[in-house]
């Protein structure tokens, strides 16, 4: 069994209900001879930054789409998803957030994800760009009204004019700031990443902002010190795509506990090569690799229980640190203090992994899926 600070051999798990009831070792357990699984035992995965996958979206004003996403990445080991939504016309982002509020009341998904439309033109992405505009506080009070006490997560891009008022509203209602798709320097980005929660959250580091330079650390460097400093928490996509090996590795050399691995992932994940759609715009895969029609990576293809395999063959992480990585560490950030772990008194989701570190058996709140 592996947790967010251990590794205990021969460990068993109790459940009652949907919450873990205790954790022994095989020794002090009586029914150790009938043990139903064997693999390495971890938490069920936190996915706080996913736009969907087989073939289903989370950019959509369709509850059972969105219903249907979820389930594909529980079953893969995810079993918490925010459910992200990218740029569109402001209309629509309220409708597809009011409909994914309904979702996320049902228990399906943990919360929303808003990323957009307050980015950086210069650094959109996979982002339309059509639809991007400054910070508004008009549009931030119709989303959270929309998102009905749901929305988790916003990415805006902290040089755009307007920023700070949306951050200080949007703080104030319980909503996690994240930073990205941003064009800002070292100096607006470190300034912009404060300590006390209004930017608490680095969305996709590295990706969507300038590249790491020695002589222009930019918003690379910047989210990495404010990280090592135990101050805000960078995800990384682990597919393999968006950032090579050896960039993940060092993001966990500089700030360990403060890593969320996230997919990024977008409807084709799951499914093969083939043309899909992330928002508003047509998406072409292939060999894995998700674009828009401009060139830029449209999202991942690939699930979480990927992305800690990637970070511990790739990245040489220990199994205890990529666990924190993919569900504890997530869990922390959007306050979620039920889950991304393995103790009595959370609720019971487990992973089993095969020796591969493949999932071989998932449950989620004490059901196995």
């Amino acid at each position: 069994m592996v947790t967010s600070e251990r590794v205990l051999d021969d460990a068993v798990i109790e459940i009652s209900g949907d919450r873990i009831r205790d954790i022994r070792t095989v020794e002090q357990y009586s029914g150790a001879g009938s043990l139903p699984f064997r693999g390495t035992v971890i938490p069920g995965l936190v996915d706080i930054h996913n736009h969907g996958g087989h073939g289903h979206r989370f950019d959509t004003t369709d509850p059972e789409q969105a219903r249907a996403a979820a389930r594909y990445h529980h079953r893969q080991g995810s079993t918490t998803v925010l459910a992200s939504i990218v740029t569109a016309d402001v209309d629509t982002m309220v409708a597809q957030t009011a409909a994914l509020a309904g979702v996320a009341a049902g228990g399906e998904i943990a919360g929303i994800h808003v990323e957009g439309p307050f980015l950086s033109q210069v650094r959109c992405g996979a982002q339309d760009p059509r639809h991007l505009i400054d910070p508004d506080p008009v549009v931030a009070e119709r989303l959270l009204e929309a998102g009905g006490g749901w929305l988790r997560v916003l990415t805006l891009a902290p040089e755009l004019p307007g920023s700070e008022v949306v951050a200080d509203r949007l703080a104030g209602a319980g909503v996690v700031v994240a930073l990205g798709h941003s064009d800002a320097g070292y100096d607006r980005f470190r300034a912009a990443l404060v300590p006390d929660g209004h930017a608490a959250l680095v969305t996709h580091l590295a990706n969507g902002m300038a590249p790491l330079h020695h002589r222009d650390p930019g918003a690379v460097a910047a989210a990495l010190v404010r990280a090592a400093a135990g101050e805000v928490v960078v995800e990384l996509i682990g597919d393999g795509v968006h950032v090579e090996s050896g960039f993940g590795a060092l993001v966990f050399a500089t700030a360990p506990d403060r890593v969320a691995l996230i997919t990024d992932a977008m409807q084709a994940a799951g499914l093969p090569d083939g043309q899909y759609r992330l928002g508003p715009q047509t998406v072409r895969v292939e060999a894995g690799v998700a674009r828009v029609p401009s060139g830029a990576i449209a999202g991942g293809t690939s699930t979480l229980a990927a992305c800690l395999r990637w970070a511990v063959l790739e990245c040489g992480i220990g199994l205890v640190e990529a666990v924190r990585a993919a569900a504890t560490t997530p869990a922390r950030v959007i306050g979620a203090d039920g889950i991304g772990d393995l103790r009595p008194g959370l609720r019971a989701d487990v992973v089993i992994l095969d020796e591969d570190l493949r999932p071989r058996e998932v449950m989620r709140g004490g059901r196995w899926l």
